[in-house]
């Protein structure tokens, strides 16, 4: 059982100097816009307002920190979540485009308490090409990753495990490497936790 202690806002940052300090398990935070993100990571902290979450897609324009104190199985653990901005925003200009392209890789590519990178998906919709690209660079640069499927609670549960096999199929992936989620419902948020912690965190005892 996960118990969440805190959770606060720590910095915004749009290059390497402005990156918080300090040594805390990190976790990035990837998605298309509008897929879920926001509302994903105030589910896992159990704040409603965290994180802004927004009808426009694009509103993220920036790297956003948040550091979370959890306790499981008598241990506490200290993470850091980076909510990094969507991509494949049509409406935005091939310019913000570019400098958001260039926010995140260099993040990606340059941070070093980077542990793990969740990279979500549409459960509903699927991965899109931008999805799938994005997958692809992440193996590419060595990443740990974890897929998750959010807005799951949009389809009928007769249904979801078949989407999700198909989602393992069209990912290349097995089955059990894709998390099912709904921040509406709460799915998935004590499987998420459990997962990251089992790759990382830094622990005390209690």
């Amino acid at each position: 059982m996960i118990k969440l202690i805190d959770a606060r806002f720590v910095v915004t940052a749009v290059e390497p100097k402005g990156y918080p300090t300090g040594h805390s398990a990190e976790v990035a935070f990837v998605g298309r816009s509008n897929v879920g993100k926001s509302s994903m990571i105030n589910a896992l902290t159990g704040r409603k307002k965290l994180v802004r979450v927004s009808n426009t897609p694009g509103r993220t324009r920036t790297l956003n920190f948040f550091d979370v104190e959890l306790e499981r199985k008598g241990l506490r653990h200290q993470v850091r979540l980076a909510d990094l901005p969507g991509y494949g925003f049509a409406k935005a200009s091939k310019a913000d485009k570019a400098q958001w392209q260039t926010m995140i890789t260099t993040y990606l590519e340059k941070r070093h308490h980077l542990e793990a990178v969740v990279s979500i998906i549409d459960a509903e919709v699927g991965p899109t090409p931008d999805d799938l690209l994005t997958l692809d660079y992440l193996q590419d640069k060595g990443k740990r990753i974890l897929v998750v499927a959010t807005k799951i609670d949009r389809l009928p549960k007769a249904k979801r495990k078949p989407r999700l096999q198909a989602l393992a199929q069209q990912l290349d992936l097995p089955i059990e490497a894709i998390l099912p989620f709904s921040s509406t419902e709460k799915i998935g948020v004590e499987e998420v936790w459990e997962t990251l912690l089992g790759v990382f965190g830094k622990a005390t005892r209690v």
